[in-house]
This record gives structure tokens, C-alpha cells and sequence, in this order.
């Protein structure tokens, strides 16, 4: 299973991206995950249908100091996820 979120509300500047890394390595999935210049966080990551879940409800609430206002699915893109989960370059 692969699926894109758009974070919004305080997340960027709070150690999310960290955290949505660390979660999604800790379950063994396949993404990564940046900041947007619009202030969002974008994550993508596949792998079992439960793990991704997970992910997508750790997201949803966030790391300590972190506000997420909504947490919205988006179309995946076509390019191939890293093997492992990866923090990349603000896009």
C-alpha cells in the first residue's frame, strides 16, 4: 500500500520530519518525508497495509510541540520510494 499525506498546522520547526522518519523506519517502510515551502509537511511511504496506517495515524497527532490541523491524503507520485525512509531537502 502507498500513500502521499499533506501535513498542515505547526510542523515544520517542531521536529516533525524526524519523527515521521523515525516512525516510519521503526515500522519498516519505504518513504520520505520534507518540508513544503507553503509550511505543510509532505510524507510518502508504502508498505504493509497496517504499518502505513500506523504511520498515517502517527502523523495525524504529531511529535510533542507540533499542532497538526489536518493530515490530507494526496495522489502518490509515479517515482520510486527510497528503500529506506529518508528526511529530504525542503521542496
Amino acid at each position: 500500500m502507498r500513500l502521499r499525506l499533506l501535513i498542515s498546522g505547526r510542523v515544520q520547526g517542531v521536529g516533525f520530519r524526524a519523527f515521521v522518519a523515525r516512525e516510519g523506519r521503526g515500522l519498516g517502510l519505504a518513504g520520505f518525508v520534507r518540508n513544503l515551502r507553503d509550511g505543510r509537511v509532505e510524507a510518502e511511504f508504502a508498505g504493509d497495509a497496517a504499518a502505513v496506517e500506523a504511520l498515517r495515524r502517527a502523523c495525524a497527532r504529531g511529535p510533542d510541540g507540533a499542532r497538526v490541523e489536518r493530515a490530507d491524503a494526496a495522489a502518490a507520485s509515479a517515482g520510486t520510494l527510497p528503500a529506506t525512509f529518508e528526511v529530504r531537502r525542503d521542496g
